[in-house]
């Protein structure tokens, strides 16, 4: 890994160099590949379910009127959608039995 707790896009391809045996560029291509097919769904309104890991849920939030913390003053924030992450109960399990570093 390159940063301390954070996963890149290389690290995934090193990754696949290493226990798949493909060539760093064919790696990195896949890891490209995956990515890209991810967010095309993503932006087709499509959820995203990676068995053992998790879903990537797109919600519409309507409008509703929120406040400046500072000044109280009320301003309306417009309807948007957002993306969410549910880990798989696999995932949560692992984490959980994770040592803490």
């Amino acid at each position: 890994m390159t940063d301390v707790g954070t996963l890149t896009r290389a690290d995934l391809a090193e990754a696949l160099h290493r226990e798949v045996g493909l060539s760093r560029a064919d790696s990195a291509t896949i890891v490209e590949q995956i990515l890209t097919e991810m967010c095309e769904s993503l932006s087709r309104g499509e959820n995203v379910k990676i068995s053992g890991f998790g879903t990537f849920v797109l919600r519409d939030k309507g409008e509703r009127v929120g406040r400046n913390p500072k000044t109280g003053v009320e301003v309306p924030i417009a309807p948007r959608r957002v993306l969410t992450f549910r880990a798989s109960q696999m995932m949560r399990d692992r984490i959980v039995a994770a040592p803490v570093a």
